[in-house]
């Protein structure tokens, strides 16, 4: 730091100190205030202009420092000087104080700022990237954030000083008239009886003021909806009331809900019914992990007591049953039911054209509201060779009608687990690569780890730490080449090659851009906490707002969206995402809600860990599944519960009543005191319960029971 910044940064705090040392705070306090009422108000009235200077300086004083007072000082502001001479004043202080405390973080500390609290800027600076003056202007007219912390957080953006101070004078410009009018109003008490001081232009301004804030809101939000539509010609009349973009888990139970209430809904699909979940995700991959275990069962007969076991298939058997049974579940998500149901389905390629109209098969459809569910795809990473090779994602893989002897599976996540283990056990020589530690990175280490060895036991040649670099093709076929984190390099040949590396939102020729649709890194909809979009017509839900990809969340998402559409100008519903479960199909299953350890210890969350593992269960021995756990996080000292992880056979399954316990706010005690039937899988959960419940067993009070049955023999 150099001379010009450590003798502005004494100066700042020599004033500050002062400001304490002084007691100056007392001199804005009510008890003050009161006590020199009349001799503050006689020197005003003597020195009119005099007066407002001094408090214009101190005003600014005030806010250039960030020291305590700017609120009771505009309410000051409205008692010595009327509403309109203290908005005068007040307005244009409080915004060159702003400015100076803006001026003054931004000269002493921006570069150490940004560099200390980068990660918790990123949000701040893509708001002002974006909007520009208008964030501002939002974070000024909606008091969520205090006076001075918004000084301070703007100070180390790229925002100009001249548009802080600007959208800032007219910002604040709201809250200023009706603090100084609620000051005002004070100021003209001239009794302490309750006539005095309940007259209705004292009620009424101060009911401003504690409605201020929701009418902050509304403004903004008129603001904003008149942002994103103004450049658009609003319908007079509409053909329906919602349109709805993709016909997946989201899109139908969105269609369905609006058909339920009543609303015309026309849902448009551009490939196949059902999305994903039915075709080519979690239908088809359940059906094949099932053969998968079946086959396992046969290799592991010698531990059920039978001598030999011995099973012969075809693998295109295997993938006509899977399809088999998608075309068994297809009923349920075809355009001849939701038309049953009410639905306009239209099956083609869907363009926004506006806020209020999508455009599909050389039609136009006017609409009140859209909700896009357009889902997501898989994400194809730009490793040099890929493209020259045949490659399949966890859309094509269900083209495959032989196993490949040679398979590499590039993700540890839960796709490429699940398919690795599947055909590894069809009998496909199968290498795993991950560049991360170890697989499933979103848990824990011990999950991962249990995981990464029976992959080994099942065979699969697990290569974590490994960064793809480059597929190679030549005499001997095709190879993956990897990297370990010491640099060195593997090669991984294959015949067939999966990649599974994650999923992006599937966002492309909607026309987004045209309209104004604010759209993530990724290319996923950026929504609210509604799952409204940045334009106010189109809400968003399911994987192409990719907070959670999986089936489940995109129907409870889809309530919301749908819901909040429909009846937005009455009631809004915010989503909850505070009890979100998942479970990884692999064997054993990994299932999760809330917190695991890693989660806990990130977001420095005390928290106590209870384990219980499944080879001390009855029932899992019987069934020769003793492998894994159940592990429950809870407070310290507390039988709450805010996670829990089961590893294990059918773990999905269990973790049903953890989900139900998180929801209702059942704790560990009432699960150790519900019967559970004997012997089943679920009671390892009342077992984890017991667990706790031996760890905080009241040694004191068993203490005294000891004694008590000493004194009965």
């Amino acid at each position: 730091m150099n001379i010009k910044r450590l003798a502005l940064l004494a100066a700042v705090v020599v004033l500050i100190a002062l400001f304490f040392a002084f007691d100056l705070q007392r001199v804005l306090s009510v008890e003050y205030l009161g006590a020199q009422g009349e001799a503050i108000v006689a020197f005003k009235d003597s020195n009119t202009w005099a007066a407002a200077a001094l408090f214009f300086v101190a005003y600014v004083a005030i806010t250039g420092l960030s020291l305590p007072g700017a609120a009771l000082m505009t309410l000051i502001a409205g008692a010595l000087f009327g509403l309109v001479t203290g908005v005068v004043i007040v307005s244009f202080a409080s915004s060159i104080g702003a400015t100076l405390a803006f001026a003054i973080a931004r000269y002493l500390s921006r570069d150490a700022v940004r560099r200390r609290f980068e990660r918790a800027l990123v949000a701040i600076d893509k708001g002002i990237e974006k909007d520009g003056a208008f964030y501002l202007f939002a974070l000024r007219l909606v008091p969520a954030f205090p006076f001075f912390a918004i000084n301070l957080a703007m100070s180390v953006t790229p925002i100009r000083a001249w548009t802080f101070y600007w959208v800032s004078q007219v910002g604040m410009l709201l809250g200023t008239v009706v603090y100084v009018n609620a000051g005002a109003e004070l100021g003209q008490i001239e009794s302490l009886s309750l006539s005095g001081i309940l007259t209705p232009e004292l009620i009424a301004s101060f009911a401003l003021l504690g409605l201020f804030p929701l009418i902050a809101k509304k403004v903004l939000a008129q603001l904003k909806a008149r942002r994103a539509l103004g450049r658009f010609r609003k319908p007079r009349r509409f053909d329906t009331n919602l349109v709805v973009l993709g016909a997946g888990s989201a899109g139908l139970v969105s269609a369905l809900i609006a058909a339920t209430v009543k609303a015309r809904v026309t849902l448009i699909e551009r490939h196949r019914m059902g999305g994903d979940c039915l075709n080519t995700g979690c239908v088809p991959s359940k059906s094949l992990l099932r053969s998968a275990k079946m086959l396992s069962y046969v290799a592991r007969a010698r531990e059920f007591g039978l001598k030999s076991a011995h099973a012969e298939f075809d693998f295109a058997d295997v993938m006509e049953r899977v399809q088999g049974i998608v075309k068994a579940i297809e009923p349920n998500d075809s355009v001849e039911r939701y038309t049953g149901l009410g639905v306009d389905c239209v099956m083609g390629d869907a363009t926004i054209a506006s806020p209020w109209s999508v455009r599909v098969n050389g039609s136009e459809i006017t609409t009140r509201n859209i909700v896009i569910a357009t889902g997501g795809t898989p994400f194809v990473p730009p490793i040099p060779g890929l493209m020259d090779v045949p490659y399949y994602t966890s859309d094509t893989i269900w083209n495959l009608r032989t196993v490949p002897r040679r398979l590499v599976v590039l993700g540890g996540g839960p796709i490429g687990s699940e398919l690795a283990q599947a055909f590894c056990r069809f009998g496909a020589s199968v290498t795993q690569v991950e560049q991360a530690p170890r697989l499933l990175m979103r848990e824990d280490p011990d999950v991962g780890e249990l995981l990464g060895r029976q992959f080994t036991d099942d065979g699969v040649r697990l290569l974590t730490n490994h960064r793809a670099l480059r597929v190679e093709s030549g005499g001997v076929g095709h190879v993956l080449v990897s990297c370990d984190a010491d640099g060195n390099e593997v090669g991984a040949p294959f015949d067939a090659l999966l990649v599974a590396v994650g999923r992006r939102p599937n966002t492309d020729g909607l026309g987004l851009d045209a309209i104004g649709v604010a759209t993530d890194d990724r290319g996923g909809v950026e929504v609210d906490e509604f799952l409204r979009s940045t334009v106010p017509t189109i809400y968003a839900c399911g994987d192409v707002i990719a907070p959670y990809q999986f089936t489940h969340t995109a129907s409870h998402e889809a309530w919301y969206a749908s819901v909040n559409s429909l009846f937005g100008p009455f009631k809004r519903f915010k989503v909850d995402y505070s009890v979100i479960p998942w479970t990884t199909f692999t064997d054993p299953e990994v299932a999760r809600v809330g917190l695991n350890e890693q989660d806990a210890e990130s977001r420095g969350i005390p928290v106590e860990v209870t384990r219980y593992d499944l080879e001390d269960l009855d029932r899992a021995l019987a069934d020769g599944e003793g492998r894994g756990f159940v592990k429950v996080l809870t407070p310290p000292g507390k039988d709450r519960i805010l996670g829990a992880t089961i590893v294990g056979h059918h773990a999905g399954d269990l973790l049903s009543e953890f989900i139900t316990a998180m929801k209702w706010g059942l704790g560990l005690k009432k699960i150790m005191s519900t019967i559970h039937v004997y012997p089943t899988l679920a009671e390892a959960n009342k077992f984890a319960a017991s667990t706790w419940r031996k760890g905080h067993a009241p040694e004191g009070l068993l203490q005294w029971v000891e004694k008590f049955h000493r004194m009965r023999r």
